[in-house]
């Protein structure tokens, strides 16, 4: 019999600083203790995402990902099954897309701007952590991400998260706050936040080996 994983949703608004807090996270486990998967992955394709009234594709909306796709292979996870998707470039032509393969490990940990908004993924969540930063701090470094990982024009940047982050975040992130079980807030460091978290996972991972 296949022993469910323990589920950690990470939530939090673009430029809080969630990427690294998981990254950090997940540096700190064995790969076979720790598997971390990412809404990043599973945004539709750019011809099926909204248009705003300008004419600018709009990818901060819950509709913009795949949820479907989402929650069945978070189930396949948790039943103890590998996955393999294609990571999503965001549109950079520079970049090059690879395989990415997942394995079953008694850590799970979902995140993504949008996982506590869908209900039914939010409800898979054993522990629910919400990555918060002032708006300024937020924008600055989506600025920074955005021009060099994903090669974005400036104006690009401005103009999505005035009319599209923004908005996204107050209606479909931020309420979900209050679900949360922790709040971490980013504004200069997460390493109290972090460890935390590290000492509670490794609690549950002695847990689990007791059975």
């Amino acid at each position: 019999m296949v022993r469910k994983p323990f589920i950690l949703g990470v939530c939090g608004g673009s430029g809080s600083g969630k990427t690294t807090f998981i990254q950090a996270l997940r540096a700190v486990f064995a790969p076979e203790e720790l598997c971390l998967l990412s809404q990043d992955n599973y945004y539709r394709p750019i011809e099926q995402q909204s248009i705003d009234k300008d004419g600018v594709v709009n990818f901060d909306l819950p509709e913009s990902i795949d949820n479907e796709q989402f929650y069945n292979d978070i189930q396949d996870l948790v039943a103890g099954k590998e996955i393999l998707i294609e990571e999503y470039a965001f549109n950079n032509e520079k970049a090059e897309k690879q395989q990415l393969r997942f394995q079953p490990a008694p850590l799970l940990v979902i995140e993504g701007i949008f996982v506590f908004h869908e209900a039914r993924i939010r409800e898979l969540m054993d522990v629910k952590i919400f990555i918060d930063a002032k708006d300024h701090l937020r924008i600055i470094r989506r600025i920074k991400r955005d021009q060099v990982e994903r090669n974005y024009p400036i104006d690009d940047v401005l103009y999505r998260f005035e009319h599209h982050v923004r908005p996204a975040y107050e209606e479909f992130i931020a309420p979900y706050m209050a679900y949360a079980d922790l709040v971490v807030v980013n504004n200069q460091s997460f390493e109290k936040g972090l460890l935390v978290i590290e000492g509670f996972l490794r609690g549950v991972l002695r847990e689990s080996k007791k059975y």
